[in-house]
């Protein structure tokens, strides 16, 4: 069995296609509308044939809960991006761009080199380099 996709809700669908496309080099399909539902969806795909699902509903509830609070659930979706040099690099282009830099880049106790950022709805990302 291996996983097929990740998907994430989301309050504005354009916004987050056009980070992980912008910043993250992600590949859009075509929007799904479903309007009898009040749904819409892009698939994302990454190079490495890894697919994230952005989807929108009307009846969407958006989550106020503070950011750096833990909760049960999901945790950040990890990304592998080359070796230590092009993580180094990922982090600097970001930063750059003005996006946040959560945590690293560094050498985690269990021996993965990696940074945490966001998309601009506060979701995390683990940008790591394929060192295990």
């Amino acid at each position: 069995m291996k996983i097929n996709h990740v998907a994430i809700w989301t309050a504005n669908l354009e916004l987050l296609k056009d980070f992980y496309c912008l910043w993250l080099n992600a590949q859009a399909g075509p929007i799904y509308l479903n309007p009898k539902k009040g749904f819409s969806s892009y698939f994302l795909r990454f190079n490495s044939g890894a697919r994230l699902e952005l989807m929108h509903s009307m009846h969407l509830k958006t989550d106020l809960r503070p950011r750096e609070s833990i909760y049960a659930g999901y945790a950040h979706l990890s990304l592998e991006v080359g070796n230590v040099a092009e993580v180094n690099l990922f982090a600097q282009r970001l930063k750059q761009g003005g996006l946040p830099i959560l945590d690293g880049p560094r050498w985690t106790g269990d021996g993965y080199y990696e940074f945490v950022t966001e998309d601009p709805e506060g979701n995390r990302i683990e940008l790591m380099a394929s060192c295990h």
